[in-house]
């Protein structure tokens, strides 16, 4: 049986707007442990039983990245992890280490954005340019991104390129969804949902998804999973203090589905 593990990455220096994101495996880890947190998921599972923690990521002031590589690397094999983030960036390293493991591997994208700039910026590690490092890499054998509503020509150009598959907000409002193999990756950035539901983000994008689309979508998948992750939530955007609860709900249906794996 597969043991969710998580591990956070307190990292934020790809961020492209504002800073805030390395406090997010800090504010998730607190919606999770609240007095006012239900452990058990939906489908009957205790998280609380089954989810290990392997901490933070210490990360040095040079290879932060290969920190984070290396952090998975030492894994258990045993370990499934969802890894806590974090600017969108960290799903590089993290993705790189998955695949040393498993080959290549299948990769579903819930994220307002397309993150397949060649640089932006003049910054190739941007979290902008999240996918575009991992496809040229060959560590993923398919990107499917579920909720972009912010592509450009440059970043079609690289998605046509890869052979990206994208499920755009109107196509997901036509009944259009993801057609998955594994082994699946998941990353989630939290501003793939709509900012009504998560206003804790840098990059506020209107008309997205709802927390039921991408709970169901986790709830459903019949492939085996290697990873995941949570990122961008950034607590200094949500003073009401909505967004991490939504992230920590996520992490709980995710733990749960890779405890009946």
């Amino acid at each position: 049986m597969a043991i969710p593990t998580l591990i956070g990455v307190p990292y934020d220096a790809s961020s492209s707007f504002a800073r805030g994101a390395a406090l997010g495996p800090g504010a998730i880890r607190a919606a999770l442990h609240s007095s006012a947190t239900n452990w058990w998921s939906e489908s009957g599972v205790n998280v609380q039983d089954t989810l290990a923690d392997a901490g933070d990521v210490e990360l040095p002031d040079i290879n932060g990245m290969e920190a984070v590589a290396n952090a998975i690397r030492a894994l258990p094999k045993t370990a499934t992890p969802i890894v806590l983030g974090g600017d969108h960036s960290i799903t590089v390293p993290v993705v790189r280490a998955i695949a040393e493991r498993h080959g290549p591997i299948h990769v579903l994208v819930f994220d307002a954005h397309g993150d397949l700039y060649p640089e932006f910026q003049g910054d190739p590690n941007s979290h902008a340019c999240v996918f575009a490092r991992i496809l040229e890499a060959g560590h993923a054998k398919s990107v499917t991104q579920v909720g972009v509503r912010t592509l450009n020509a440059v970043q079609m150009e690289t998605a046509k390129r890869h052979g990206v598959r994208h499920i755009d907000m109107r196509a997901w409002a036509r009944g259009e969804r993801p057609k998955l193999a594994g082994p699946l990756y998941l990353s989630i950035d939290i501003d793939g949902f709509d900012p009504a539901f998560a206003p804790g983000v840098a990059h506020r994008e209107p008309g997205g998804l709802a927390p039921r689309d991408v709970i169901g979508i986790i709830q459903s998948l019949d492939v085996p999973i290697v990873g995941a992750d949570v990122v961008e939530l950034n607590p200094t955007f949500d003073p009401a203090g909505i967004t991490a609860p939504l992230a920590a709900k996520l992490v709980k249906e995710l733990s749960a589905r890779l405890t009946q794996s």
